[in-house]
């Protein structure tokens, strides 16, 4: 794991969420070109900033969110590419069912799921459907080294957020991420960390295939 800083979208700190500049040097390098017939779908795409990126720089993309006001806000830019969607069910909105989805992202979403498993496994039927493609998601970074650290400068209630209403309830390692997407099916699991220092990371990107 380790940085290495581009950004071939220029992306701005201005209008980008503050968590982008860290994620978006990784993301950036995993995604593919654009290509015909592949389509990407932002798997909890919130208001849908990334997605409506990618579609200015020629990708086909879409979003899907749980929160209804947010794919009010990312469809104004570009009406019907955005849905409200469970990201841990098990179907896709109707429109969405006959895109040639290829490329799946998600960004800061799995450390707020309840049922990461069965998000994995949608992405993975998303991916199958359409004869595999890449998985591309980011969520902060856990370690033994950071964890430690957290704990001897008394930062650990403050890190974990427990009274965070909607907040992170599940905390990834490598070995627990590369263990959920190994287990269901994924393959060549690579992982960057991203933010800070190494071993003391604020994200991790990952990428796999199918």
């Amino acid at each position: 794991m380790g940085n290495k800083p581009s950004n071939k979208f220029g992306w701005s700190d201005e209008n980008a969420p503050f968590y982008q500049k860290y994620l978006l040097p990784a993301f950036e390098e995993y995604l593919p070109d654009p290509a015909p017939d592949t389509a990407l779908l932002d798997v909890g795409c919130g208001n849908g900033y990334f997605a409506n990126y990618l579609i200015s720089k020629g990708y086909d993309a879409y979003g899907v969110d749980i929160a209804e006001d947010g794919i009010l806000i990312a469809n104004r830019k570009n009406p019907g590419h955005f849905f409200v969607n469970d990201v841990e069910t098990d179907s896709l909105p109707a429109p969405l069912r006959m895109a040639s989805v290829k490329i799946v992202v998600s960004m800061e979403v799995i450390e707020h799921l309840y049922h990461p498993r069965a998000f994995v496994e949608h992405v993975r039927r998303i991916l199958a459907a359409n004869g595999g493609g890449i998985f591309i998601l980011s969520t902060p970074y856990h370690g033994y080294i950071k964890n430690f650290f957290i704990s001897i400068i008394g930062k650990w209630d403050y890190h974990w957020s427990v009274l965070w209403e909607g907040g992170h309830i599940k905390f990834w390692s490598e070995r627990t991420m590369t263990r959920l997407l190994t287990e269901a099916g994924f393959r060549k699991v690579e992982i960057r960390g991203v933010g800070r220092f190494p071993y003391l990371w604020r994200h991790m990107v990952i990428r796999a295939e199918l």
